[in-house]
């Protein structure tokens, strides 16, 4: 900037002028510089709020690698080419689909052929038919998709469905896969759950190796090292976490499990969110599985579908993960738990346990988001009748009110019972914290864990910050 000289001033007012002069520079170059520095002003800091969460959701583009180009071509080759979506790996949720377009309410996201789907009837023309045809007693729809994703992934190159496969999960994390000092770390009902399944799949592997040995004449090798526990724990996870949902569909050939599975390359790369809605099936008329959004989703996006109001343990113990701030998220309480601060000198006491059993109010006790359920408010609500208001029982199974006493009386003991679970919560994220710097091998599976006690402690906690508000209130 070109500046006029003083002149015919005097010196009091010149050194003055000149006091204000590098005042006023130093404070333009003080806003010239915060002006270079970025997101220091209120649009600066909401344009960073936006691109923050824009980069939260949004994916890396993987359709240039080449499991994904080959499994194109092979979807292609079924008259499958999709334009609306990309394979992409998303923070959080890692690999799934993104939108290449802005998807509208009602819009069709995907609309994969039927000869794109791996169902019993692809088993049954494929060379494993014959012999499933002539086994006695009959193989379940299940056992008959296993066998055949075991066989065709032996079979490598060979396999027809080798695109499918070699973009399948090399693991998984469910439960049963998981070691067994990890599972115990798991909440008490979900551990039960996990033991139990683990029993009942091993079961299930050792009932089917005589028909495993019937297919001795279709391979070179030993059926017992095609056919081992580890490559049917496979074949199962990847038949429990990605089938969709077909209309049963009953065979002579297999047992009267109904046959309801199919795997739907492509589709099945759309991950999970409770806070979704789509339609989806498969249509008679096009001979497609179908699925249309029932909300928007901007461009460049990741595309959800929602496996159904599943709460973190179910979704842990069926799919494998835990889907964080989920609104169907839970936390158990067992009948141990539930009378542990009621007085042992309640004469009554087995006859509440029996009444609570015989009208169903024993199971599916829990703390949610939204504080403790009217279920568990309700038995406590029981458990908590005095002896002159026992006879009141049925009226609380309704849900009305019997006494101050008595809502006071349960609000504490659900507070009591809350506070006994987060200092569990606690301790036991302290002890997978401790495994984790020990058991470096075991970290995914210890991280998988830890998130799942870290919901379970948020829930707690908004449960214990709502109880105490009640009771506030009460008081």
């Amino acid at each position: 900037m070109r500046m006029r000289r003083p002149g015919g001033v005097g010196l009091q007012r010149r050194e003055g002028s000149a006091r204000r002069l590098r005042t006023w520079i130093g404070h333009l170059n003080r806003n010239c510089t915060c002006s270079m520095k970025k997101g220091r002003g209120r649009t600066s800091r909401i344009r960073r709020r936006k691109l923050f969460r824009s980069s939260e959701s949004r994916g890396v583009n993987e359709s240039y690698k080449p499991e994904f180009i080959e499994l194109k071509k092979w979807l292609k080759e079924r008259k499958f080419e999709d334009m609306n979506l990309t394979p992409a790996r998303f923070p959080g949720t890692g690999r799934g689909l993104m939108s290449k377009i802005s998807l509208q309410e009602g819009q069709m996201i995907i609309s994969l052929p039927e000869s794109c789907l791996l169902t019993t009837d692809t088993v049954i023309r494929s060379y494993l038919g014959a012999y499933i045809a002539k086994w006695q007693p009959p193989l379940s729809p299940l056992l008959a998709l296993c066998t055949f994703l075991v066989a065709e992934k032996h079979a490598g190159d060979r396999s027809v469905w080798k695109p499918y496969l070699e973009v399948l999960p090399k693991a998984y994390t469910c439960p049963v896969c998981l070691e067994p000092e990890v599972v115990d770390l798991l909440p008490k009902p979900l551990k039960a759950k996990a033991r139990e399944q683990r029993t009942r799949l091993q079961a299930f592997f050792t009932s089917s190796r005589d028909f495993f040995s019937s297919l001795r004449p279709l391979f070179s090798e030993a059926v017992e090292s095609i056919f081992s526990y580890s490559a049917f724990l496979w074949a199962w996870c990847t038949v429990n976490t990605r089938a969709v949902y077909m209309k049963p569909r009953r065979r002579r050939c297999f047992s009267a499990e109904p046959d309801t599975y199919a795997l739907a390359p492509y589709l099945d790369l759309l991950n999970h969110s409770p806070d979704v809605q789509v339609q989806a099936g498969f249509n008679e008329e096009t001979r497609c599985y179908e699925i249309r959004t029932v909300s928007s989703c901007r461009k460049h996006e990741e595309v959800f579908i929602c496996y159904g109001p599943h709460d973190n343990q179910r979704l842990l113990l069926e799919y494998g993960f835990v889907s964080i701030h989920n609104p169907h998220a839970c936390v158990y309480v067992s009948k141990d738990i539930l009378v542990k601060y009621l007085p042992s000198t309640d004469k009554q006491m087995k006859k509440k346990i029996s009444i609570l059993k015989d009208h169903d109010f024993i199971e599916n006790l829990t703390f949610g988001w939204d504080g403790p359920s009217w279920r568990l408010l309700t038995a406590l609500k029981l458990l908590c009748l005095e002896a002159e208001e026992f006879t009141c029982w049925k009226k609380v199974l309704l849900g009305e009110i019997i006494s101050d006493t008595n809502e006071k009386t349960s609000l504490d003991i659900a507070q009591k019972i809350c506070c006994y679970f987060i200092e569990e919560t606690n301790a036991m994220l302290q002890k997978v914290s401790r495994m984790k710097a020990e058991e470096i091998a075991l970290i995914n599976q210890l991280t998988l864990v830890e998130t799942l006690w870290t919901e379970e402690l948020k829930i707690l906690q908004a449960s214990a910050g709502i109880l105490n508000n009640l009771q506030t209130a009460f008081t």
